[in-house]
């Protein structure tokens, strides 16, 4: 399970330091990621990419895993504290929301968002 967290761990301090490649290398090829600001999934790593970039162009957000478990479904379920704020330093939202990882293989193939 270390192994997972640090996976987890790695992931989010790269997407803070808005790292692409770092965060991509840990993703499978068609990993579906879940499009909080625009609904549905991103898919491969072509598609999350533009994803964030789009995001970024508007919002910027920062996250930080406060506990990770394993769900009873086998993904991680990783509780972080959201912070997001508008490119003029206002913030948009402040609190808790929880991402649920399936990986396979080493890889995450899909991200879930579950507002608490």
């Amino acid at each position: 399970m270390s192994a997972q967290h640090d996976l987890i761990r790695k992931i989010y301090a790269a997407f803070n330091a808005r790292d692409i490649p770092a965060i991509l290398a840990t993703f499978a090829p068609q990993v579906r990621w879940a499009r909080a600001w625009e609904g549905d999934y991103a898919t491969g790593h072509e598609q999350v990419q533009a994803y964030w970039l789009r995001q970024w162009q508007e919002v910027n957000p920062h996250v930080e895993p406060i506990a990770i478990e394993q769900g009873a479904d086998g993904r991680l379920e990783v509780t972080v504290q959201q912070l997001v704020k508008d490119l003029q330093g206002h913030v948009l939202f402040d609190g808790l929301v929880k991402h649920l990882y399936t990986s396979q293989d080493g890889l995450i193939t899909q991200m879930d968002i579950e507002r608490g």
